[in-house]
C-alpha cells in the first residue's frame, strides 16, 4: 500500500513538473488595448511588419527616359516604405508577361506597368487584376478595361505640337506652291505596337491632312518605326532619301530617338538643319540638337510630375482610398478602335512645345536638362549663363 502511495505520489510530482514547463514556455498574453512586450533581444520582424511590394515593369531602358524614370518612381516608392520589385523586359513582349506574372506570384499588391505592346500585355494585366493586384499603365494604355488607372500626357496634342512646329519652321502659310510645288513631308510614326503612336499621329494629322487637302502638302513617305529605334529610323530615311531623290522639305517624326536616327541620314546628305524635323520627350541629345538647329522642335512632357502621380495613385490604391482626379474614357476614343469594348480612368497632363527660342527656359534653367548636356559641343561665348 505505501509502494502504491510512493509511485501515486511521484506520479503527481512529474505531472506537476510537466505543467509548469509548459506554463513558462507558454507566450504572454498581451493586456487589453495593449501589444505584448517582446523578449528582449528578439530581432525577428513580426509578418505585420514586413514591406507592401510593388512592381515595375519596364519594356526597355533604350528609349532614354524610362531608366531615368526607373530611378524616380522606385525613389518615390521607397519613401513610402514600399519594397520595390523592377524589372526591364528588352522590348521582349513575351519576357514582359512573364515577368509581370513574376512579379504578381512574389507578391506585388500593385504594379506600374509601361507596356512594350498595349495589346499583348492585356494577358498578364487580366490575370494580375484577377489577382487582386491594382495596375497603373504608365503613358502606354494597355488595352484591358481592368486596369486600375491609366495615366500619361496629351498625346493627340503631343502629335499637333510636332507638326504645327515643322509647319511653322516651313513657314508653311506663305508656301509658295506655284512656284515650288507642294511642300514635300515624311512622315516618321512610331512603334505601332504602342497606342501611343496612334494618338501622336492622330494629332500630327489634324495639322497636316488639310494642309494636303488643300494641295500645300505631299506626303512623300509615311513610315512607322519599329521599337522606336534609332537605328530603324535611320534605315527608312535613308530609304526614303533615296526614293526621293533627295527632294524631301520636312520630316514629322514621333521622337527625339527617330529623329535623331533620321537626321543622321539627312546629315549624310547635307540636309540636316536645312529640312525641319520634329521630336519628343526633349532628351538632352534632343534638346542638344535643337541647340546645334539640327532637331526643330521636341515636346516636353516632364516625367517629373507624371511620375509622383504614379506613386500616389499607387498608394490610395493599396490604402482602398479614392484616386482624385481621373476621368472616365472608352476604349474605343483611347485608341481609334471601335471594336474595343470597356471603359478605363485616366488623367492625361500638359504638354509643350521646345524649339530654339525657348529650349533653355523650358528644359535648363528649370533643371530638367543639364546644362552641360544641353549645350554640349557648343562653344563657351555662344551660351547662356547658367542657371
Amino acid at each position: 500500500m505505501q509502494g502504491k502511495t510512493r509511485r501515486s505520489l511521484f506520479i503527481l510530482f512529474v505531472l506537476a513538473v510537466i505543467a509548469s514547463v509548459v506554463m513558462a514556455c507558454a507566450p504572454v498574453a498581451a493586456p487589453a488595448g495593449g501589444d505584448a512586450a517582446a523578449p528582449a533581444g528578439d530581432t525577428a520582424a513580426a509578418p505585420a511588419g514586413e514591406k507592401i511590394k510593388v512592381g515595375l515593369s519596364f519594356s526597355d531602358f533604350a528609349t532614354e527616359r524610362w531608366k531615368n524614370e526607373e530611378v524616380i518612381l522606385r525613389g518615390l516608392l521607397e519613401e513610402k516604405g514600399y519594397e520595390v520589385l523592377s524589372q526591364e523586359a528588352n522590348q521582349d513582349v513575351k519576357l514582359q508577361n512573364d515577368q509581370i506574372d513574376n512579379m504578381v506570384s512574389q507578391g506585388a499588391k500593385a504594379l506600374i506597368i509601361i507596356a512594350q505592346d498595349g495589346d499583348a500585355a492585356v494577358t498578364a494585366v487580366d490575370k494580375a487584376a484577377e489577382a487582386g493586384v491594382a495596375v497603373v499603365a504608365y503613358d502606354r494604355l494597355i488595352k484591358s478595361p481592368n486596369i486600375a488607372g491609366y495615366i500619361s500626357f496629351n498625346n493627340v496634342e503631343v502629335g499637333r505640337q510636332q507638326a504645327d512646329g515643322v509647319m511653322k519652321a516651313l513657314d508653311i502659310a506663305n508656301w509658295d506652291v506655284a512656284a515650288n510645288g507642294p511642300a514635300r513631308v515624311v512622315k516618321l510614326g512610331g512603334s505601332p505596337t504602342d497606342n501611343n503612336a496612334i494618338l501622336f499621329r492622330q494629332g500630327q494629322d489634324e495639322i497636316v491632312d488639310p494642309l494636303v487637302e488643300a494641295g500645300t502638302v505631299e506626303i512623300v513617305a509615311d513610315q512607322w518605326v519599329e521599337n522606336w529605334d534609332a537605328a530603324n529610323a535611320l534605315k527608312l530615311m535613308e530609304n526614303i532619301l533615296t526614293g526621293a531623290g533627295n527632294d524631301v522639305d520636312a520630316v514629322v517624326a514621333s521622337n527625339d530617338g527617330t529623329a535623331l536616327g533620321a537626321l543622321q541620314a539627312l546629315s549624310a546628305q547635307g540636309l540636316a538643319g536645312v529640312v525641319p524635323i520634329s521630336g519628343q520627350d526633349a532628351t538632352a541629345d534632343g534638346c542638344n540638337s535643337i541647340v546645334k538647329g539640327e532637331l526643330t522642335v521636341s515636346i516636353l512632357k516632364d516625367i517629373r510630375n507624371l511620375a509622383p502621380i504614379a506613386v500616389d495613385m499607387v498608394d490610395a490604391l493599396i490604402k482602398g482610398e479614392a484616386v482624385e482626379g481621373l476621368e472616365e474614357y472608352t476604349l474605343a476614343e483611347l485608341t481609334l478602335n471601335d471594336a474595343l469594348a470597356g471603359n478605363v480612368k485616366a488623367l492625361f497632363l500638359p504638354v509643350e512645345q521646345v524649339n530654339a527660342d525657348n529650349v533653355f527656359e523650358l528644359c535648363v534653367a528649370n533643371g530638367f536638362q543639364a546644362y552641360d548636356d544641353v549645350f554640349r559641343d557648343i562653344p563657351e561665348d555662344q551660351r547662356p549663363p547658367r542657371p
